[in-house]
């Protein structure tokens, strides 16, 4: 008989815990707290308490060949970037070409997770959940994916700003912000330079008054596009660059990537230079910010000091007078109400979890948190491997390490981060896109082997180690294996291209396309023969 999993949310990670349990021969069956699939992409017109949510305008910072399922690739008429309705899309295309809609409880909310009396032996748990009628209903699973997204819980600190109390305006958090109809003609202050109070100040700037944009410590920032117009992340993000990053000294890289950044748009000039050195913390991905900069529509600030009134004073001492709204971009907490209280390891709620998916304190592992970090990459692929990686585990196929070998890389990799990330449970979250998806790979049985693909299949071999690091290379052997993973790294390329492909250009034959050359006509940034 099946070994039931309960998978908490049907977002992003959720769908995919959902198949990967169908993989390994798992019954899942999966409760979903809204009436959709999508997680933090299904859009809604007002925010829902303890449930993701965004604005309107927002768009992916991550191309659609890094950010699609493994064995999935996105349609390749949809645009590099997408919109939240075009994710939304293709989450439908991946739930209906799996069957997985059917696995799901739709308006069916989990109170608690609970380990059974026999817990020790069986690893089971009892989960209660309460549907759309209030009926209260007790569940008993062989494991439970907690999918349920870390973005919920916003943090305001208003404490932090003297006089708020006397603030007459609007004071919201970038969680309820849904667009910028509501502040037309006005004067708005945005609190934070993360990628949302990028995004918002921007499209706050072209409807306001005057958007003013305070910041703290300031960011990098860079586009979503590099050389000839091709997406960042599938120029910078591959195995080659890692190696070669990892061998020069952290010092020059900062140098040489605060050198290249300030030569498109000088961050001291434009009042975005940071504090920290580029490397230390993810950057800002923003195509328009230095251009509503430019523009002077969107102003750059320090950070507050405090409030009189509707006038807003900041560290430098400047002044800004009858300010309408304040839109506070200052982050979130994350929290599982409805796990037990010994998973988590202090007051603030963090969860000690060993490669961030399991907690080491269980004597079984039949409980796995996926998607529960940050990451200068894609999230939906990692999301994926610990979902691979999760059922494996589950259905006995996988093993971990003693809990005490557990408890020290859990604690090695926080006091790796805590330089750049002060706070522990921040810390504890950040990972590195490519060694992580590895690390993870290699738990599965499906980090690609680039010595062996270079000898037997080096066409597939130099795109692997030189190209972008696309979540296909997880699919080219061993548990999982999919078919069309090889065509689909020889293709990605055209992907890329054929949304742009919208009107003919002929060129001269003797157009020289270059190694990363124009993508009319355009095949691969690196040519075999």
């Amino acid at each position: 008989m099946a070994k039931r999993v309960a998978v908490i949310g049907a977002g992003s990670s959720g769908l995919t815990s959902i198949k990967c349990c169908l993989d390994e021969g798992l019954e899942p069956v999966c409760f979903e707290s809204s009436d959709d699939i999508g997680g933090l992409w299904n859009f809604k017109a007002q925010p829902e308490a303890d449930r993701c949510s965004i604005y309107r305008s927002v768009i992916v910072n991550t191309s659609k060949e890094m950010m699609c399922y493994s064995d999935f690739p996105m349609p390749d008429h949809f645009p590099n970037f997408v919109n939240n309705s075009t994710i939304m899309q293709y989450f439908r295309l991946y739930a209906e070409h799996f069957s997985l809609l059917k696995h799901i409880h739709f308006q069916t909310t989990v109170r608690s997770v609970r380990q059974r009396p026999d817990f020790s032996n069986s690893g089971q748990w009892e989960v209660v959940t309460v549907d759309r009628g209030g009926r209260e209903e007790t569940h008993v699973f062989d494991g439970v994916l907690v999918c349920a997204g870390h973005y919920t819980q916003p943090i305001k600190p208003l404490s932090d700003f003297s006089g708020i109390d006397t603030f007459p305006g609007t004071i919201i958090h970038s969680w309820e912000y849904k667009d910028p109809d509501p502040y037309l003609g006005k004067r708005v202050v945005v609190v934070g330079i993360g990628n949302s109070g990028g995004d918002i100040a921007v499209d706050l700037s072209r409807a306001c008054e005057k958007t003013f944009l305070s910041t703290r410590k300031g960011a990098w920032v860079i586009g979503r596009v590099v050389d000839r117009g091709l997406p960042l992340d599938m120029i910078m993000m591959t195995r080659a660059r890692d190696l070669f990053y990892w061998l020069l000294p952290r010092a020059l890289l900062n140098l040489i990537w605060e050198r290249t950044l300030n030569q498109r748009h000088d961050h001291k000039l434009y009042g975005l230079q940071p504090v920290h050195r580029i490397l230390d913390q993810r950057v800002v991905i923003n195509d328009d910010l230095p251009g509503r900069i430019l523009l002077g529509e969107l102003v750059m600030k320090p950070n507050v000091q405090k409030f009189q009134g509707s006038t807003v004073v900041f560290d430098d001492g400047t002044v800004e007078e009858k300010i309408d709204a304040v839109i506070l971009c200052t982050g979130y907490d994350y929290r599982f109400p409805f796990l037990p209280t010994s998973l988590s390891s202090g007051s603030d709620g963090d969860l000690k979890l060993y490669r961030r998916i399991f907690p080491p304190s269980l004597e079984r592992p039949t409980l796995a948190i996926l998607g529960l970090i940050q990451t200068k990459g894609p999230i939906m692929p990692a999301a994926e491997l610990q979902a691979r990686w999760a059922t494996r585990v589950i259905a006995g196929l996988n093993h971990l390490p003693p809990a005490e070998k557990m408890d020290k890389t859990i604690e090695k990799h926080v006091q790796a981060n805590l330089k750049s990330y002060p706070w522990p449970k921040v810390a504890a979250l950040q990972v590195d896109h490519i060694p992580y998806l590895d690390a993870i790979a290699k738990e599965v049985g499906v980090c690609p082997n680039i010595a062996w693909l270079l000898l037997r299949d080096p066409a597939v071999g130099f795109r692997v180690f030189f190209g972008p690091c696309s979540p296909y290379q997880f699919r080219l052997n061993g548990p999982g294996h999919w078919s069309g993973a090889r065509q689909a790294i020889l293709t990605q390329w055209d992907r890329v291209a054929k949304p742009m492909k919208t009107r003919p250009i002929p060129e001269p034959s003797s157009f020289n396309m270059g190694l990363y050359g124009a993508l009319e006509g355009y095949k691969d940034p690196i040519s075999y023969k």
